[in-house]
Parts: structure tokens; C-alpha cells; sequence
């Protein structure tokens, strides 16, 4: 079943957005790279990403399948806007939802 597993925000610079979530909510931060770091918790986690053209918070869906996933995200009437691709954890794609949201579909490794 999908299931909402991550939500990746846009930020200046991920030190400061860390140190800030660190001191408000106690979360710690696994770098990955100058430009990336996130939560590990297993549950749902959040990502900072200092290199993304995108401005608005990602919601990212993790997929028993993800090529029929994205099949079924044509098929539906969204658009891919970033096509499938590794990352530390596994691999993904980004769609644009008929009214205009862009969300992520995921498998684990």
C-alpha cells in the first residue's frame, strides 16, 4: 500500500534549517553532501534540500512498484516531471498531479 513516507522542504542552507529543527523539535540530521541532509528515523522523515529549483515542500509516497506506479501516473492524467533516478535509499520519480501539485512516488532499496 502507499504510503506517505518523507517530505523534502526547500531551504537557503541546510546548517542553519538543522540547527533550527534540532532546537525546536530535537531532531537530528545525517548529511548527505553540502547541499542535503534529513532525518533517519524510519517513519516519516523530512530532508533539507539547499539544491532544488523547486519552492514549495515535496510530499514523497513511498510504492510497493514504482514503474507501474508511474505508468499509473500517466494513465491518470499527471505529467512526470522528473523521471525515475537513484538516491541514497533507494529510487524515485516526481509527477505533477492534475492540479498542478508536485509530489514524488519512492521505492526503498
Amino acid at each position: 500500500m502507499a504510503r506517505l513516507n518523507y517530505l523534502e522542504l526547500p531551504v537557503a542552507s541546510t546548517g542553519p534549517a538543522a540547527d533550527f529543527y534540532a532546537k525546536v523539535m530535537g531532531w537530528s540530521f545525517t548529511d548527505y553532501g553540502p547541499d542535503y541532509a534529513a532525518t533517519t528515523t524510519g517513519d516519516t522523515d523530512l530532508g533539507l534540500d539547499a539544491d532544488t529549483t523547486l519552492k514549495v515542500m515535496l510530499p514523497v509516497i513511498q510504492v510497493d512498484h514504482l514503474e507501474a506506479t508511474l505508468a499509473a501516473v500517466e494513465a491518470a492524467g499527471g505529467t512526470i516531471v522528473v523521471p525515475i533516478f537513484a538516491f541514497p535509499g533507494g529510487r524515485r520519480f516526481h509527477f505533477c498531479d492534475p492540479d498542478g501539485h508536485v509530489l514524488a512516488a519512492m521505492v526503498p532499496e
